[in-house]
């Protein structure tokens, strides 16, 4: 069994460890590991640039799946594919950069009928929290007929599956990007817009026009400040990233006036009740003609930490899918 290790806190070290990993309840199920994929807050646990590891030693990943090979509760039988998304993996307990898993019952996620485990981690993370932020947006009244939705950071992960997801909801989507050699791939998914960030031309009122319906924002900082002034009236505007940065100034007016309401998406804090409803409503698309839309690479032992420098570099466009089966 092969695993990449985080052994040490003060100064970061890792190793390729083939030591046996020991269960941390005498009830968890095991599982052989045939896909992960590397996230944002993965790379930074796998490169030290980050606090992400809350314990030592320990395997980083928060998204793993496979196939279970002993199991040691009532839900899940030996055979079951399960997937295992944020909840603590590569955070508090080893986490899917490893060809075996343990997991608790409560902890496990059935994979839905049509989703295959490398489908499930090209979604990983980055598609649960697109999906919970449409989610909680039509929770909230949104709707297709409302007008357009845009998506900033949408050349990313989160940003690029939440406009593939949109459109096969039949959304109007407005995809926002930083750089001009991401537009090609941008109008590949299907987009109705691609708009640059220097060309949005936001504005520095407490109210402007009302151009979008909806929000989902990667960016937070000014751009977040600056957007929420064009939201039309009772529009939803899902906050899911600090790329730009973590602090909001932001005026009251669209709230008061136009009844926007700003949501945040929690996606590792999710109930797992939750957690499986997103999981099983993402199994309900074409994931076929979606994820064939969707730029992605696939690393392997060899060069994982590499491809994880290149992630936290903005080197990687789409999803970084780690394949750990020999």
């Amino acid at each position: 069994m092969k695993a990449f290790m985080v052994t040490n806190n003060k100064a970061h070290s890792l190793e390729l460890s083939t030591k046996k990993l020991e269960k941390e309840s005498s009830t968890d199920c095991k599982i052989k590991v045939e896909y992960s994929c590397v996230n944002y807050k993965d790379a930074l646990a796998l490169t030290g640039k980050g606090k992400i590891l809350r314990k030592f030693p320990l395997v980083p990943g928060i998204d793993a799946a496979g196939t279970i090979i002993e199991s040691y509760c009532s839900s899940f039988k030996e055979g079951d594919k399960i997937l295992v998304n944020g909840s603590g993996f590569g955070e508090t307990r080893n986490g899917g950069f490893s060809q075996e898993l343990f997991s608790p019952e409560d902890l496990m996620i059935p994979l839905p009928k049509n989703m295959t485990t490398k489908q499930a981690m090209l979604l990983g993370t980055a598609g649960f929290t697109a999906a919970l932020a449409i989610y909680q947006m039509e929770l909230n009244g949104q709707t297709p007929e409302k007008g357009p939705i845009l998506v900033s950071g949408a050349s990313g992960g989160v940003g690029g599956l939440a406009c593939l997801l949109l459109k096969e909801k039949q959304y109007e989507v407005h995809a926002l990007t930083g750089t001009k050699e991401k537009i090609l791939y941008l109008e590949s998914l299907g987009v109705d817009q691609v708009l640059l960030n220097d060309e949005l031309n936001l504005g520095e009122r407490a109210l402007e026009s009302a151009r979008y319906a909806g929000v989902i924002d990667n960016l937070g900082g000014s751009f977040l400040s600056k957007v929420l002034a064009h939201v039309d009236l009772f529009g939803n505007v899902a906050c899911i990233g600090l790329a730009e940065s973590p602090t909001l100034n932001a005026s009251v007016m669209p709230f008061i006036l136009r009844g926007v309401n700003l949501l945040g998406v929690s996606s590792a804090n999710t109930p797992m009740d939750l957690r499986r409803k997103i999981w099983a409503q993402l199994g309900s698309f074409d994931l076929d003609k979606i994820l064939s839309k969707l730029n992605y690479e696939v690393c392997d032992w060899s060069n994982l930490l590499e491809k994880a420098e290149e992630l936290l570099d903005r080197k990687v466009q789409g999803r970084l899918l780690f394949k750990l089966a020999d």
